[in-house]
């Protein structure tokens, strides 16, 4: 399954606001965080933060601003890159695979 078959606003964001994640993988800069190359390294692997808001992008995924007290940056994840702290994340339902339309 590839991760353009994933819509997960189908159901209710995995994670909650104000709740501690740790990232699964270093975060770099996709040309979107200002003031910084794209490819430098805005967070790493295993840094711990907290949801501060939940957004969306192209309608399909979730995007959690995780902001990192340790650095003070915010970054942008998706639900494969952060992992709960405060609750066991193993979902009850996968995301829904979906046919895209040609």
């Amino acid at each position: 399954m590839s991760g353009s078959d994933i819509v997960e606003l189908t159901g209710p964001p995995f994670f909650e606001f104000g709740e501690k994640v740790k990232l699964k993988k270093h975060i770099r800069n996709d040309g979107t965080f200002p003031n910084r190359e794209v490819g430098d390294i805005l967070a790493r692997k295993g840094d711990e933060g907290y949801i501060r808001s939940i957004g969306t992008f192209l309608q399909q995924f979730y995007i959690y601003a995780v902001y990192i007290p340790e650095t003070g940056v915010t970054v942008g994840c998706k639900f494969r890159e952060i992992e709960s702290l405060d609750y066991d994340d193993s979902p009850d339902e996968e995301p829904v695979k979906t046919e895209n339309p040609s």
